[in-house]
């Protein structure tokens, strides 16, 4: 298999983490969707990484659609129940997740894209991401709890994924002090950082 991506993107990181712990192979391709010369759009017509490239050439992408398709490859620490309701469940830790990166990344590229100058930059828009990103921490820190891990005692999707998202608002957004106001996932965090998977993969 080979994976299409960047190393600072959050979602990119979520596949690589879910290829490590099943201890799966594969072949990482930086691809920079913003270049000129970018070629991802002959993977993803939608122009976006991850983009997993399997065998037969086909592509697959979406990083939700992806690490659920790697979980069925291998036995090795099973990362998304089977069960409908806690299946779920780590489905809803995902989404909270990736809800956070993305209202994170809409709020650095209207700060941030050197396409528009800054008197057509709206404070209001980055506003708004920045009171989802904090509602969504928030819920992050409740649903956890005292528990070792988002969902239960075990490793899952919903910590990779809270664990990718809190990571890239560190690399990002460091003004964002989540670690002083949550400490219950300032421990997941650490926690996860001992794994390879993670400190592998940091952007």
């Amino acid at each position: 298999m080979k994976l299409i991506g960047s190393a600072a993107s959050p979602y990119v990181r979520k596949v690589r983490v879910v290829l490590a712990e099943k201890r799966l192979e594969y072949q990482f391709v930086i691809e920079d969707v913003w270049a000129a010369d970018s070629t991802i759009s002959t993977s993803n017509p939608l122009g976006k990484v991850p983009c997993l490239i399997m065998d037969g050439s086909e592509a697959m992408f979406d990083s939700r659609v992806i690490v659920e398709y790697l979980d069925t490859l291998s036995p090795v620490g099973k990362l998304i129940p089977a069960q409908s309701r806690e299946r779920a469940e780590v489905k809803t830790w995902e989404a909270l997740a990736d809800g956070v990166m993305d209202a994170g990344i809409a709020w650095r590229l209207e700060a941030t894209w050197a396409n528009r100058a800054d008197t057509e930059r709206s404070q209001a828009w980055m506003d708004r991401q920045s009171v989802k990103i904090e509602n969504g921490i928030a819920a992050m820190a409740k649903g956890l709890g005292d528990k070792p891990f988002c969902s239960g005692i075990h490793l899952s999707l919903s910590d990779i994924a809270v664990g990718c998202a809190l990571g890239w608002l560190t690399y990002r957004f460091p003004e964002i002090d989540w670690r002083a106001n949550h400490g219950n996932l300032a421990k997941l965090h650490d926690k996860l950082m001992l794994r390879p998977s993670f400190a592998d993969t940091q952007p």
